[in-house]
């Protein structure tokens, strides 16, 4: 018996899909911010969709804990917090560093040239653009880097669960006014990253990745203003 999946869109995609990307996109970027209620009123008129499609994108994204079911008050934006960061952090730097350590042990020279190449496009481009916004592209660029870095860790699961690590990693840097211009310097610190694992310096790539997550975490709690607007403890 097949399930139906819902009505299709150009490329195969469904409603459902589309305004699930929509909508993960718009709560990643901080566009709807933390602990926003989401009206499905509100959100038809926006997203330009039924009841349905909206009803299932919100499940999912609540099981990706991107939003909150509260009994008799509906769904909301997940709010952020310093435990969830600090969560966060831990869990991020135990799994960057298990993808890496793995694909120091199993990656081949297809494997290093694409950390190469990847450590080369993003010293390419500058992080910020002339108005000192973040650059797109520089952002495009800076998650295939970090991306190449576990390519060949050979573990799936691995895989799609740090994928959803990242992006609850990129809210807290996308809310954040001190990101990416608090001072640091951002090349330096993923060539090293790249010269390391290049290397097979499993040990200093570790150390180098939890120490390069961590300094991400101590600017996005410097900034006084997310502090006091968003953070719920």
């Amino acid at each position: 018996m097949t399930m139906a999946r819902g009505p299709a869109l150009k490329g195969g995609k469904t409603l459902m899909g589309s305004v699930y990307d929509r909508l993960r996109a718009d709560i990643v970027d901080g566009e709807l911010r933390p602990g926003a209620r989401l009206r499905f009123e509100e959100l038809k008129e926006t997203y330009g969709v039924g009841l349905s499609p909206l009803r299932e994108a919100l499940t999912r994204l609540a099981a990706e804990k991107l939003v909150v079911l509260e009994q008799n008050r509906g769904f909301h934006v997940a709010p952020i917090s310093r435990s969830d960061l600090d969560d966060l952090l831990f869990m991020r730097q135990e799994t960057e560093s298990l993808g890496i350590r793995r694909s120091i042990e199993r990656g081949d020279d297809q494997w290093e040239a694409g950390v190469v190449a990847a450590i080369h496009a993003l010293g390419k481009r500058e992080s910020l653009t002339p108005e000192g916004h973040v650059d797109p592209e520089w952002e495009r660029r800076h998650r295939v880097f970090h991306d190449s870095l576990v390519a060949a860790c050979d573990s799936p699961r691995l895989l799609l669960y740090r994928e959803l690590l990242t992006d609850h990693a990129d809210r807290y840097r996308k809310l954040s006014h001190h990101y990416p211009s608090a001072g640091r310097d951002h090349l330096s610190e993923h060539v090293a990253l790249a010269d390391a694992v290049v290397a097979r310096d499993a040990e200093e790539a570790n150390r180098l990745i939890r120490k390069h997550l961590a300094r991400t975490v101590e600017i996005i709690i410097s900034d006084e203003d997310l502090r006091d607007s968003a953070f719920s403890d």
